[in-house]
């Protein structure tokens, strides 16, 4: 069995007051440590029917206080987001022993910043998000394929607009859990709560 033992104890008094501030300084180490994703997570949402449903999608930085990424609105994750507005991301980063638990109310984001943000990536993605019925039965590759073939047609050489399906949200966190390993799984557990009128950090058990 692994023993966590690479970190220093994680105290109260090591913290920034803003959690937003903390993530920062954590993402950067994760960065700085050769993590190939360091802005993957785990994103789980909650059906109508109260069954939980988790997948990794990348962090797209924060805006107005959220945690922000970006998906199909009719992916199942869109159709969760639609029936349940809550959401959990969970960033694991082994190589630092260390991970960040975030929960909170998710919304969605302007259309203006999806439009922006959509410009950036690459023509292929953008492509994509045109072609793709996210979380829909698929008969072959080969449909896939034609369907991405049509579009690079239709399009041609020209600019590719954003899709009405596909854009942003933002995760307005409520807690912030930071998580760090210890020897024989006493692990250090910082929470941050949402306070009037900022934070309180609250530290549980392991």
């Amino acid at each position: 069995m692994s023993q966590y033992d690479r970190n220093a104890p994680l105290l109260e008094s090591h913290m920034q007051a803003d959690p937003l501030l903390q993530f920062e300084r954590w993402l950067a180490d994760a960065a700085g440590a050769g993590m190939r994703e360091p802005t993957a997570m785990t994103l789980s949402t909650v059906g109508a029917d109260g069954r939980p449903s988790g997948r990794i999608l990348l962090y797209k930085g924060l805006h107005e206080g959220g945690f922000t990424f970006y998906t199909n609105y009719e992916s199942r994750k869109g159709a969760e987001l639609a029936a349940s507005p809550f959401a959990a991301m969970t960033f694991w980063w082994d190589r630092l022993e260390r991970q960040v638990r975030i929960e909170g109310r998710v919304h969605r984001l302007p259309p203006l910043l999806s439009d922006e943000y959509f410009g950036t990536r690459p023509r292929g993605s953008q492509l994509g998000a045109h072609v793709s019925q996210q979380s829909r039965v698929v008969a072959a590759r080969e449909e896939l394929d034609r369907r991405l073939a049509q579009t690079q047609a239709h399009f041609g050489d020209g600019p590719i607009p954003r899709p009405a399906h596909w854009g942003g949200y933002q995760l307005v966190p409520e807690t912030i859990e930071f998580w760090q390993g210890r020897l024989d799984r006493l692990h250090d557990r910082l929470l941050y709560r949402r306070d009037v009128p900022g934070w309180r950090i609250e530290r549980l058990e392991p």
